[in-house]
């Protein structure tokens, strides 16, 4: 079915979109989180004495 849709996209000479998965990520965004989340994750890091991100990654990772 997809490749139905690029056909017509192109028929009608619109440039079909580049697929979520072949786009190139910065591996940067925001998040908002209740303040208590905020704070366990602080403390994770710094209870194993690594940056902030390590946890928040591992745990966005689903590790």
């Amino acid at each position: 079915m997809a490749g139905g849709i690029v056909a017509d996209m192109e028929a009608s000479r619109e440039v079909p979109t580049m697929a979520i998965a072949d786009r190139r990520y910065s591996g940067k965004f925001q998040v908002r989180v209740p303040e208590e989340v905020h704070r366990r994750l602080a403390i994770r890091a710094a209870e194993q004495r690594v940056s902030f991100n390590a946890p928040a990654s591992a745990c966005l990772a689903g590790a």
